[in-house]
């Protein structure tokens, strides 16, 4: 397998090369200092010279409050570098993989899951713009696999948890909301499912989260306990702790699909993050 890996120098990208190499692919990565897939003609020669069999299209603008405040900058890199990505792709017969987000859905539902099949209505720039990169993909390249993730989190990247570890060092009690609850994914559990997802046939959407749910706060809460963190954790809400952008206040993740892979709980995730930081100090 031949691979080209875009965002390679982010949390997520820097993965999936990592993980496609000890499989024994043979893997190109790319990220900003090689060209703009914001250009479609640069988009087309970075996949052209890579010559990949697929396309695993981590890049993104992922600054969910920068977004709201710059839309447009932020579709220009969700929605028009991943129309360029999947049609330089489909140009070589490539297959794309590529990884969306839970904020393309409102919050609204209760009692279940989203699964693939639930209709979308994003709240906040960030979510229209990943959901029209997802609707880009499907318009540009009929082979294709939408990833949808959430609460992403890893080693070798910013993120809620490694914010959270560094108010500690400051802090003796934090502040997290309670009223948001999500699917937190660790990098490590989403890489290979991803490298999966491009080795596979089957098209379509597909939610590649941590298994189980929890608020921010029962997320602090786990990580200060496996870290042996002693700052208190004290409960607030989304209204007392208000972001520029707004956030879907139920955003958990299934999948009704045989074919998604399946990830781990986020507390395993938890663990392994904590073990990889620590290797990593």
């Amino acid at each position: 397998m031949r691979l080209l890996v875009t965002g390679a120098a982010g949390m997520l990208g820097h993965r999936v090369v990592e993980d496609a190499r000890a499989r024994g692919w043979d893997v190109v990565g790319i990220d900003l200092p090689d060209g703009d897939l914001t250009d479609a003609a640069v988009a087309q020669d970075l996949v052209e010279q890579a010559g990949p069999d697929a396309v695993v299209h981590c890049a993104a603008f992922v600054d969910v409050d920068g977004a709201e405040a710059n839309e447009a900058a932020a579709l220009a890199v969700n929605a028009d570098a991943s129309a360029n990505v999947a049609a330089a792709a489909a140009m070589l017969g490539a297959r794309i993989v590529a990884v969306s987000t839970d904020y393309v859905f409102d919050g609204t539902l209760t009692g279940r899951p989203y699964v693939e099949s639930d209709p979308t209505s994003p709240l906040g720039a960030y979510g229209r713009t990943k959901l029209a990169g997802e609707q880009a993909v499907i318009g540009h390249n009929d082979d294709y696999a939408i990833a949808r993730t959430a609460w992403l989190f890893g080693v070798g990247g910013k993120n809620f948890l490694n914010t959270m570890l560094d108010a500690a060092r400051t802090r003796d009690e934090v502040s997290v909301v309670t009223d948001q609850i999500g699917s937190p994914t660790f990098a490590g559990h989403l890489s290979p499912a991803l490298l999966d997802l491009a080795a596979s046939d089957a098209t379509g959407v597909f939610h590649t989260a941590g298994g189980g749910q929890c608020s921010w706060h029962a997320l602090t809460v786990e990580l200060y306990r496996a870290a042996g963190v002693t700052a208190r954790v004290n409960e607030t809400t989304a209204a007392q702790f208000q972001r520029p952008a707004p956030r879907p206040a139920w955003s958990v993740l299934a999948s009704e699909r045989d074919e998604t892979p399946r990830l781990p709980p986020w507390q395993d995730g938890v663990a392994q993050y904590l073990n990889e930081r620590e290797k990593a100090s």
